[in-house]
């Protein structure tokens, strides 16, 4: 997919008075942390013979791109704009030195490409070691990872130096059991000067909705 920055034009930009507060007056970001159902999701992945972690990244990604102020960003120029789309960059973990690395894949829409392409590159680079295993990383991306290890209530996290990161950073967890559901916590930090509490609801509610309706997609 060919990737399209589109710089947007202070003059006529509905949240222009919202970024310029947000990023130059009151510096703010913040994470919303909410629990999403995915026994629809997690049922039929079983009955397909897939992989939970790529179908979930699939959900995310779908959601994202279907909220653009998660597509921004500045450009090598310094504008600030929108991507037509964001890919995903996600880690893989090093089980033998309880390490980590970076990898990014490309971003499809249809689910059995976006699958077959994220299940070949994790093979292709889950024995690579260091923090970036696959070089090279595009500009327009989103950041998730995922804490298997924990069902986690809260999760919270910040950098100590000045950044222009406008992309979200997404975090889940383990899932668990409750009221004969499957849930998964997830953790959304954003930037809050391209994105209000209203924009990340309805983030998540996206993510909630693509994992209910997952026969509209998986089959």
């Amino acid at each position: 997919m060919e990737r399209i920055f589109e710089p947007v034009d202070p003059e006529n930009w509905e949240r222009q008075p919202y970024f310029d507060y947000f990023n130059n007056t009151i510096k703010c970001k913040y994470t919303i942390n909410a629990n999403v159902d995915i026994t629809e999701l997690l049922t039929l992945s079983k009955e397909e013979g897939l992989k939970f972690f790529p179908s979930f990244l699939y959900v995310i990604m779908r959601a994202v791109n279907q909220n653009k102020e998660f597509r921004m960003s500045y450009n090598n120029q310094n504008q600030l704009g929108y991507w037509n789309y964001v890919l995903p960059s996600y880690t893989i973990f090093h089980d033998d030195d309880k390490t980590f690395s970076d990898v990014w894949s490309e971003y499809h829409e249809d689910f059995k490409l976006f699958y077959q392409t994220i299940t070949s590159d994790i093979e292709q680079y889950k024995d690579v070691k260091g923090i970036k295993a696959r070089l090279n990383r595009p500009a327009n991306f989103c950041s998730i990872s995922a804490l298997p290890w924990l069902s986690f209530t809260n999760f919270s996290q910040d950098t100590y130096q000045e950044s222009n990161l406008m992309f979200p950073l997404i975090r889940f967890g383990k899932y668990f059991e409750q009221d004969n559901k499957t849930l998964i916590p997830v953790a959304i930090f954003v930037n809050h000067a391209v994105a209000d509490g209203y924009h990340t609801s309805k983030l998540i509610n996206d993510m909630q909705d693509f994992a209910k309706n997952v026969k509209d997609w998986m089959l």
